[in-house]
Order: structure tokens, then sequence, then C-alpha cells
């Protein structure tokens, strides 16, 4: 499996799509809780982006060249999205 270092450009719309949320009695996350569950959902993605590459060398191994492709792509994107996640926990602990 190949390291990729490049950036990409999308012209995605880069907002959070409209919607509601109702809060039964729930009182709405703080800030620090809002930065605590971004951390934690950083190192989990994280965590199971390491999983997946160990599992794309087995594939490798196994001779499915195909199938470790299709989960490098994966994994790919995945990187891309705990880029994008970092970034946002970056620009949240900005006050």
């Amino acid at each position: 499996m190949h390291e990729h270092e490049h950036e990409h450009d999308h012209d995605h719309a880069h907002h959070c799509h409209p919607h509601s949320h109702e809060h039964t009695g729930d009182k709405p996350m703080s800030p620090e809780e809002v930065l605590a569950l971004l951390n934690y959902m950083l190192d989990h993605n994280r965590h199971h982006a390491d999983e997946l590459h160990d599992i794309c060398h087995v594939l490798e191994d196994e001779g499915k060249a195909e199938a470790a492709a299709a989960l490098a792509e994966a994994l790919h994107a995945f990187d891309h999205g705990n880029d994008k996640l970092e970034k946002a926990l970056e620009l949240a602990k900005q006050a």
C-alpha cells in the first residue's frame, strides 16, 4: 500500500446540512464536551484507519489485489475525512 501526500480541491459546500434537533430534556453540549467528543472521534477514527491498513496488507499477502486496492482507495478517503475532522477540531479550539 502506498502513502499519499497531496492536497485535494473540492467544490462541495463546506457547511453542515440544515437540520433540526429535538432535545427532549437534554441540554446542549458545552464547548468542552464538543471538543472532547471531536477529539475522541478523531482518535477513534485513526485507530480504525490503522486496523484497516493492516487488513489491506493481509489482503495483499493473500493475493487479493483487487480487494486490497479497493480498501486502499477507501482508506485514502477515510484519511481525507480524518484530516477534515482534525481541521474542524483545531478551528473549534479557537475561541
